[in-house]
């Protein structure tokens, strides 16, 4: 089911993030379709949007915004304990949401010379919320929550229209938005959602950051908006690495491979370790474990795929380079002393320590955010927390006296580079 990558005894100059491959996921080859649904729908709007609801979806949405009556119902019709895991879910997050929040910084340069680093909320941001194979009711936490926290005023959130439900949103998702306090949602999935949110189409004012996971159409239509509009960064399918000896438990390393590669049939299980028996018994777990699963097809083409695999190490240092070069999406680290282990990994979207924290405790509850950086993209990108719906602005504050002080400074750094206006605005406020 799952294949093997043996780097025992590798040759020093492998490219060890060669040797573990990834999904195709071609954006470049999506561009000019989503290209010309973006123009389609800056050009021709709110009937675009409707026209493309119908063909990609299935169902035809004449009215794209979800009425507040219809979100307060889906709460009220919640389950009770879904709630509770939602409200829980919340909890968590808020509490770590609220340690990120960066103050000012204030430096005094001098007498009447202050420079003062001031972070900003995004001020309207849009949020996209999958709902193609699974209605992501945890991307709507993730994504609202690090918002209203950094302090973003105005919030508008999309995902696709559901013919099960009449072309409106799933009414989890619309549930979880009741609870945030989310009032301004919209029935609209794909590339037409991000053209919406970047255009300003219909009842949908213009936003200044879209932000939130989605398919190779979403992600390819945030590529060719970026610079219309801000991003947070183009996540493709999700990918989970383990980094394990022969303490790890094998049951519990394949249940964890399993629950990334139930997200998509591109999505990646990679489990790198030093024990060829732990691989064996992975192995054997897998057959087990899948055959008993519910989305057995989906997982074994997942499972099968080239970027899922297998990989042997000759000892924990080797796999250490592997894992950072690989840069997951998601690592988890089942080792002796896997603390220490954890301490070194320097690429990674988010790291689970030991046995007992599985991704599936960070999709929902851990605290942490599960939008995160994926295909390798963790060696420069974060995921995305209240810093991504904050910028930073400098104010600088100077006195007549602290600018005389550093006056000649500027002049002459100005004349080296040829800008003679640019000294003589420092220049005009000594004589006059």
């Amino acid at each position: 089911m799952i294949r093997r990558i043996d780097l025992r005894d590798a040759d020093p100059s492998v490219d060890y993030r060669a040797a573990v491959p990834r999904a195709d996921f071609d954006i470049e080859a999506a561009v000019p379709a989503v290209h010309a649904i973006c123009e389609d729908v800056r050009t021709r709007g709110l009937d675009a949007i409707v026209e493309f609801g119908e063909r990609f979806d299935g169902v035809r949405v004449d009215d794209i915004r979800v009425s507040p009556a219809a979100m307060r119902d889906a709460l009220d019709r919640l389950d009770p304990d879904i709630r509770a895991g939602l409200e829980e879910s919340i909890r968590r997050l808020r509490a770590t949401c609220a340690n990120e929040l960066e103050q000012d910084a204030v430096t005094d340069l001098g007498p009447g010379a202050r420079v003062t680093h001031r972070k900003v909320p995004v001020g309207r941001v849009g949020l996209y919320v999958p709902g193609g194979l699974a209605p992501l009711v945890s991307s709507v936490l993730m994504n609202v929550v690090p918002a209203q926290t950094a302090g973003v005023e105005s919030i508008a959130l999309a995902s696709p229209p559901q013919k099960e439900f009449g072309g409106s949103v799933h009414p989890t998702i619309l549930a979880a938005c009741a609870l945030l306090g989310v009032e301004e949602v919209y029935a609209v999935g794909g590339a037409q959602a991000i053209a919406m949110f970047a255009y300003g189409v219909g009842p949908c004012r213009r936003v200044d950051l879209v932000t939130g996971p989605g398919n190779i159409w979403v992600v390819t239509a945030k590529r060719i908006l970026k610079g219309q509009v801000g991003i947070d960064s183009e996540a493709g399918p999700t990918e989970i690495a383990i980094l394990a000896d022969d303490t790890g438990n094998a049951a519990y390393v394949a249940a964890d491979l399993i629950s990334q590669a139930e997200h998509d049939p591109l999505a990646a299980s990679v489990l790198v370790t030093t024990s060829e028996r732990l691989a064996a018994e992975v192995e054997a777990e897998l057959d087990q474990q899948v055959a008993a699963t519910k989305h057995t097809e989906r997982i074994t083409t997942s499972l099968g795929g080239k970027q899922s695999g297998i990989v042997l190490v000759d000892d924990l240092e080797q796999g250490l380079e592997v894992v950072n070069a690989y840069a997951a999406e998601h690592l988890e680290i089942h080792t002796e002393d896997a603390a220490a282990w954890a301490a070194r990994v320097r690429n990674a979207g988010a790291i689970f320590v030991g046995p007992h924290a599985p991704v599936s405790l960070g999709d929902y509850c851990a605290g942490s955010n599960h939008v995160l950086p994926t295909a390798g993209c963790a060696c420069h990108s974060s995921g995305l927390s209240v810093r991504a719906f904050t910028k930073s602005v400098h104010v600088v504050d100077y006195s007549a006296e602290a600018l005389a002080d550093v006056a000649g400074h500027v002049v002459t750094l100005a004349e080296a580079e040829d800008l003679p206006g640019h000294g003589a605005a420092i220049t005009v406020r000594s004589t006059r």
